[in-house]
């Protein structure tokens, strides 16, 4: 799907989305045809669905799958957002070891999917100097004005849990990161959109002052590649 620049290892075809049902699935039509897209993305995808937006896919000839496409960005309001949260790690990871998150340069050791306790695995875990710290990923695809970018788009239960964790890997020794990924062109800005779910924005509050570090970082999105381009800053509007 993506090769080790982030380039997509297919030509992304281009088409108008019809809709979107059942979390899994999109029609989406390409030329003549209407064709059926996986959706690798289970949230609400808010803002996004218009019928009419332009879509890009990518086809699959893989046998063992039902669908020969899978639906990776949207253009919403004249910005591309890359839709496949499956993705999110990847461009992280990537971002990681080409130290383009310059909070986390020059890591010593890089580790996906770890566990911290018997409940709750983290995206990474680095090491620095002996040091170690846990990376969580949030990927981003809300918005609602030109230039902020927001989550969630709908309550997280677990991204609740995710925060609360964090605050226990801290208690630990470890230091704790939580990245949001806005696969979004052209935002500048970032904040927790506390209407969609105030008890996630109380404990990022807590998170935020027990020591959690989050930072906000936008992709370079074209349907050639997705790569982490610029931090961007975080609104703190409860200050």
């Amino acid at each position: 799907m993506y090769n080790l620049e982030m380039e997509f290892t297919k030509s992304l075809l281009k088409g108008k989305l019809i809709k979107r049902y059942k979390r899994f699935f999109t029609d989406v039509k390409l030329g003549k045809e209407i064709v059926t897209a996986h959706c690798p993305n289970t949230g609400s995808m808010k803002g996004l669905l218009d019928e009419g937006n332009d879509v890009y896919v990518l086809p699959n000839n893989d046998p063992k799958r039902k669908l020969k496409y899978g639906l990776e960005i949207i253009k919403a309001s004249k910005n591309l957002v890359g839709v496949n949260t499956h993705m999110a790690n990847r461009i992280a990871q990537h971002g990681l070891e080409n130290n383009l998150i310059k909070e986390l340069k020059d890591n010593d050791n890089i580790k996906p999917e770890v566990f911290f306790n018997k409940e709750t695995r983290f995206d990474f875990l680095i090491e620095k100097n002996k040091q170690k710290s846990f990376v969580e990923v949030k990927n981003v695809t809300l918005f609602r004005d030109n230039n902020t970018a927001e989550f969630p788009d709908a309550i997280t239960t677990r991204g609740s849990k995710h925060l609360l964790t964090l605050i226990d890997a801290i208690k630990k020794g470890y230091k704790s990161y939580l990245l949001f990924l806005v696969q979004i062109q052209n935002m500048e800005y970032f904040k927790i959109a506390k209407d969609i779910d105030p008890e996630y924005y109380n404990n990022y509050l807590l998170a935020k002052k027990a020591g959690v570090n989050f930072l906000a970082y936008r992709c370079n999105i074209s349907s050639k590649k997705i790569f982490i381009d610029k931090k961007i800053k975080i609104i703190n509007d409860w200050l």
